[in-house]
């Protein structure tokens, strides 16, 4: 209960753009559609907080009703947009990177070729943490331990079982769930460490140390050398301290960026006026929810390969950004 608290005093930061919907919507132009579907992730991660908060300024600013699904994240989210089940969702640039390539086991082998970018999000950093009392301190020391992941279609469920046979760490049991279940775990000494990837601080992270004493693990040098010549598509960085109250030091991690997504049916004004609702109220934005400081126009040159939708182009180059041509497809 105490869990399910925090986290809801966490989602209301910012009542005012966490208010109840209209029942029924208005769009501003008669040709949108009257409602918008966007895939979020589980409860205890950033999706869950950072989607409704980016999606009620876009609902006030086109008078189109947003509604959210719930879902296992990134690779799910690329699904149902790919499909038409949602017209919305947030992804990892890699995840995404194998859906457009029609790489990774999720995909079998097939091309989602009609997502499109947005705007940019924010940055998302591998780590993990453990009990102080287990004496864990890095990754190196999972070897036969117990560890949960995410929710097996997020990215850290998709990447972080990947990268710790690549370091050549062998836990005894990889576990998929929600972060909240997942971060219940680790309390309750069902788990012996809880790695994960979002925008931070990662609010299951900062339940679990509201709860108990913990360390948070973070990588050697050694350790991101190896990653980042392994999956090119991480890069490395650094946690300050003040990330989380408990932290002990500076954390050494490497990270994925994230972006908003669409479909590439969505109407080119919709998608402009979505991109500019966000984009231009990033004060606003940040009151909901810290990770939106990334969330700046000037970001969307984390994006090198998925082409972004000629509306959320058309925004960004009205901002002075200088997004190419061949990034752009409708």
């Amino acid at each position: 209960m105490r869990r399910r608290v925090l986290l809801t005093g966490l989602s209301l930061a910012a009542p005012s753009l966490l208010a109840l919907r209209p029942a029924h919507a208005q769009p501003r132009n008669p040709n949108w559609p009257r409602a918008l579907n966007m895939g979020t992730a589980a409860p205890g991660g950033t999706y869950a907080l950072y989607g409704p908060a980016w999606g009620q300024m876009a609902q006030e600013a086109t008078g189109v009703q947003i509604s959210y699904r719930t879902t296992q994240g990134p690779n799910q989210n690329i699904i149902l947009v790919q499909r038409r089940e949602v017209e919305l969702g947030m992804v990892t640039m890699g995840v995404a990177l194998q859906a457009w390539n029609g790489q990774g086991d999720w995909t079998q082998g097939n091309r989602f070729r009609d997502i499109r970018a947005l705007f940019p999000m924010y940055d998302t950093p591998f780590h993990g943490i453990a009990l102080k009392s287990s004496g864990i301190t890095g990754h190196a020391q999972l070897n036969g331990r117990s560890v949960g992941v995410g929710p097996r279609g997020g990215t850290p469920g998709t990447y972080y079982p990947l990268m710790l046979e690549h370091l050549g760490v062998r836990p005894s049991a990889v576990r998929y769930g929600s972060a909240s279940d997942l971060g219940g775990q680790v309390q309750d000494r069902l788990l012996d460490a809880f790695l994960f990837a979002t925008g931070v601080p990662a609010p299951a992270f900062s339940e679990l140390e509201v709860q108990a004493d913990v360390n948070y693990l973070d990588f050697t040098e050694e350790e991101v050398r190896k990653l980042t010549a392994k999956f090119p598509e991480l890069a490395a960085g650094s946690l300050p301290m003040g990330t989380y109250r408990k932290q002990e030091r500076p954390l050494r991690i490497v990270g994925m960026y994230n972006f908003a997504i669409t479909h590439r049916s969505l109407p080119e004004d919709l998608a402009y006026e979505i991109t500019k609702s966000v984009l231009g109220q990033n004060a606003r934005l940040k009151q909901a929810i810290s990770a939106a400081s990334e969330t700046l126009a000037e970001n969307w040159t984390k994006n090198t390969f998925l082409p972004f939708h000629p509306g959320a182009a058309r925004y960004l180059r009205e901002v002075g950004q200088q997004v190419p041509d061949n990034l752009v497809q409708g």
